[in-house]
């Protein structure tokens, strides 16, 4: 593959990530990371629920597909995945807000060692990575 295949139709659509609780994930996703619940499937014959979530729609956003499997309620993290990155204006707001939340955060608002930009990392409900980046 070349440089020409985003104009070729190419593009990222989501990412995966397994969750034991999908309502708590949900909550999280949309009510303290501003996400929105784009939709929803229950599929009884497979056992599993899939809910996408984003901060736009799937046609033209990559997005997060939370996937519930039934009766299953926790899963190992494993060492290959490292984490997912958000953007947003003011990292140390979002941290006070999500503390207040209880959210497990553990890097703290500040900048990057040798840099400027500030990070943080919290914790989704499932244990999930996320860095929060500082953009504008």
């Amino acid at each position: 593959m070349d440089g020409a295949t985003a104009e070729a139709g190419y593009r990222m659509l989501h990412t995966m990530i397994r969750v034991g609780d999908l309502d708590k994930s949900i909550d999280f996703y949309t009510r303290l990371l501003g996400m929105k619940l784009l939709r929803k499937r229950d599929v009884p014959a497979g056992k599993y629920t899939l809910a996408f979530v984003g901060y736009g729609d799937e046609t033209d956003n990559a997005v997060i597909e939370l996937t519930y499997n039934y009766g299953k309620d926790k899963y190992e993290m494993g060492t290959a995945f490292g984490h997912l990155a958000i953007g947003m204006p003011d990292v140390y707001g979002a941290c006070e807000k999500l503390a207040k939340e209880g959210v497990k955060i553990p890097r703290p608002a500040g900048p990057v060692q040798h840099g400027t930009t500030v990070i943080a990392f919290v914790e989704d409900p499932d244990g999930y990575k996320i860095e929060l980046i500082q953009r504008g």
